[in-house]
């Protein structure tokens, strides 16, 4: 039929049309060719990654100023975690036996300039005897005497000196069975700042 002969002849003239087109490309577009090394060059080119932050001192996560000393405490938490009082880097890990005693006498015989950074592990409200809770209290601690079993608690406090209004001084947290991160524990708590040099 006509249709169909029309239909051919259209196919035909497209077909005769993009081989026209494929030799025009091939001898106007001038061909380039990547070399093997070239290809390993441009798979080997770095990637840019962001630089790896600078470990700052006791674990900051933006240094103090200059003329400050770094500090933190973390309070202990379950049976395994042992509290830690970082100052300067310097790292001083706790243990949870009875140290009221050595506290008491340690408290008395400061000079003044004593910075003094306090923490609880397993237990503070125990083994705490109730005179070394009162020298705390008039250290400044606002919750020694709230302290209860198994307490995560820390403590910054000066001896001789004001403490910057601005840092916070102390922190707790109560065993709680609906809250506790630990079996009979609650989360560890900590504080972290910095301490000007020319008040010590």
């Amino acid at each position: 039929p006509l249709t169909d002969l029309v239909r051919l002849t259209g196919l035909l003239l497209a077909s005769l049309a993009a081989w026209h087109l494929g030799q025009f490309i091939a001898a106007h577009v001038p061909q380039t060719t990547i070399s093997n090394a070239e290809f390993q060059g441009i798979r080997k080119k770095p990637v840019l990654r962001a630089p790896v932050p600078k470990r700052q001192k006791c674990d900051h996560w933006s240094p103090c100023p200059p003329g400050n000393y770094a500090y933190r405490i973390l309070s202990g938490g379950g049976k395994e975690k042992m509290a830690k009082i970082c100052f300067e880097d310097q790292l001083c890990v706790i243990d949870s036996t009875d140290h009221s005693e050595e506290m008491m006498t340690f408290l008395r015989n400061a000079p003044a300039g004593t910075l003094l950074l306090m923490a609880t592990h397993d237990d503070g409200s125990t083994l705490l005897k109730n005179d070394a809770k009162k020298l705390i209290e008039e250290l400044g601690s606002k919750e020694i005497m709230n302290i209860k079993f198994r307490s995560s608690w820390v403590f910054i406090a000066a001896k001789g000196f004001k403490l910057p209004d601005n840092i916070q001084k102390e922190k707790i947290n109560h065993s709680d069975q609906k809250m506790n991160r630990y079996h009979g524990w609650p989360a560890e708590i900590q504080i972290e700042g910095c301490i000007p040099r020319n008040l010590i």
